[in-house]
């Protein structure tokens, strides 16, 4: 199993029965999303476990070498034209190894939400939709699919009917939207269900998409 990443821990109640693992973007940290709590959750919602790993420090090429906490290498602004599989798949299990985790504190698989922003959320959904057993659910945010031309031969049947919340932001520089709508169709033509949410926004978060999500994890809390 790979070494367990740090991470920053929420959980609403005591004896959580469901996780969430919540990968942040390139050069921030666990500690970036973990204030989205007490907005997501519902009082009435049965206790969660939040899990904000930190991403290993690495140099990134797009940004003149710098190290910084990254999921995978970024060679260029154009996220398909070289990937960083080896830093990819070696990210997917790190989030493999925190998911065992959660199993040995006693959340099983079906109980257990992969969610990520931007290179989280890349690493989400190469990792959920490759994880050989049922999750309840991918969130990923202002991201995109990497390693796609490997999914059809490597995706696991256990998951080919997870949940996926894919939203993006219309205005986004980053991971611009045609990059987001491209993987969002590449999934959808593979059968898996995407509810899929655009909002007028850059490389962020907002309010309603919040709020959407919140729609979203609550429909599947048993």
């Amino acid at each position: 199993m790979s070494e367990l990443l740090p991470a920053i821990e929420h959980e609403t109640a005591a004896s959580p029965r469901y996780s969430v693992i919540w990968l942040h973007g390139l050069g921030a940290d666990g500690h970036d999303f973990a204030p989205i709590v007490p907005e997501l959750v519902a009082a009435d919602w049965p206790a969660l476990r939040f899990v904000f790993p930190h991403a290993p420090v690495r140099p990134v090429t797009v940004n003149g070498g710098m190290p910084m906490r990254a999921w995978y290498d970024i060679v260029g602004f154009d996220l398909l034209a070289q990937q960083d599989e080896a830093g990819i798949r070696a990210s997917i299990a790190a989030t493999e190894a925190l998911i065992a985790r959660e199993n040995a504190r006693g959340v099983p698989d079906e109980r257990i939400f992969l969610a990520g922003f931007s290179q989280g959320g890349a690493i989400a959904l190469a990792a959920g939709l490759r994880h050989a057993s049922r999750l309840a659910g991918i969130v990923a945010l202002s991201t995109y699919l990497p390693i796609a031309d490997t999914l059809a031969a490597e995706r696991s049947a256990a998951n080919a009917a997870v949940p996926i919340f894919q939203a993006h932001g219309s205005f986004d520089p980053v991971v611009i939207p045609p990059r987001g709508s491209a993987s969002r169709d590449l999934l959808q033509g593979l059968g898996y269900r995407v509810d899929w949410h655009s909002y007028p926004m850059a490389h962020a978060v907002c309010a309603e998409e919040i709020a959407d999500l919140r729609r979203w994890l609550g429909a599947r809390l048993g």
